[in-house]
């Protein structure tokens, strides 16, 4: 094959030097102008992070017999450790009506959050080899991890609707909405925490052990294994109580609860749950934010971190 001539190369080297320059690697702007900048730089990518979801949902199951079945055996056998040992042994579901769907209803909730938040909190780690070879926006693997954590929590969901309709109070009731924003909070404070946690991991590696231990803890402060009658019955310190209340998961679970779990109209219920719902969206969208500027700033030295 030929070379090309003097004047070719001249002439390539004139366009390219007309191109105007693009910095990549670093978000221009601040906050939403910065958050927005970004938001578009990965949907130009839309295809590179529908592979990674594919790929880290593919990943988990592959090489297994059972495939996609796995994603119900854990909570499954959760839902029959609870079930027995709380529910039976220690009595937790004496005045709990339908005590089974309550329980798989936040474990539903909360298994979404645990997977975004320690999914994503590993996934720049995970995929090293990528960040140190080729440029594309790092949130874009935090967010791979929340697309593979929502496509687990459908068949989850799907589960639960099922048991709703096998214990005859399927959720045929106008209260289904509040699905809405809880599943907003839920994905809006993970993808905050999988940012902050995953450009703080490069660094700190203990971090990644850390969110585990605290996604654990906040699902045993949170009214998934007892209801929050039973909560508010136990807390007497009034602003205790609210600190407990408006923890965002614990709106998100109660959230979940209205909206599936049928039998639970008969329990008291904290008043104003779509107010305390929307303004813990309001801060969540805060955090998000501060997050990302978080991320944006430690991000320049993964490559070398790695």
């Amino acid at each position: 094959m030929a070379s090309p001539s003097p004047a070719a190369e001249n002439a390539r080297f004139a366009r390219l030097a007309e191109m105007p320059m693009r910095s990549v690697g670093v978000t221009p702007g601040l906050g939403l102008a910065s958050l927005w900048t970004t938001l578009r730089d990965i949907f130009a990518r839309r295809e590179m992070l529908d592979l990674l979801i594919k790929r880290d949902i593919k990943a988990r199951y592959k090489d297994s017999a059972l495939g996609f079945v796995w994603a119900l055996v854990r909570p499954l056998i959760l839902l029959g450790i609870y079930f027995v040992v709380l529910g039976q042994f220690l009595g937790a579901a004496k005045g709990i009506p339908d005590f089974a769907i309550f329980i798989f209803t936040g474990l539903t909730a909360m298994s979404l959050f645990q997977e975004i938040a320690v999914g994503g909190t590993g996934s720049i780690i995970a995929n090293g080899g990528v960040v140190k070879k080729v440029y594309m926006p790092r949130e874009i693997f935090p967010l791979a991890a929340t697309g593979s954590a929502i496509f687990n929590f459908a068949i989850q969901l799907g589960v639960l609707l099922v048991a709703t309709i096998i214990a005859a109070k399927p959720p045929l009731h106008w209260e289904i909405v509040y699905a809405i924003p809880a599943l907003a909070i839920i994905l809006v404070y993970g993808v905050a925490f999988s940012l902050f946690f995953s450009a703080v991991n490069v660094y700190l590696r203990d971090v990644q052990y850390l969110v585990e231990v605290v996604t654990m803890l906040l699902m045993w402060l949170s009214p998934v294994l007892y209801a929050w009658q039973m909560a508010s019955q136990i807390i007497s310190n009034p602003v205790l109580l609210e600190v407990y209340t408006n923890n965002p998961l614990t709106l998100a679970v109660l959230g979940f609860q209205r909206a599936f779990w049928v039998a639970g109209d008969t329990l008291a219920q904290p008043a104003h749950l779509v107010l305390r719902m929307g303004v813990a969206l309001l801060i969540g969208l805060m955090l998000l934010v501060l997050s990302h500027r978080v991320f944006v700033r430690l991000q320049g030295n993964f490559a070398q971190e790695l």
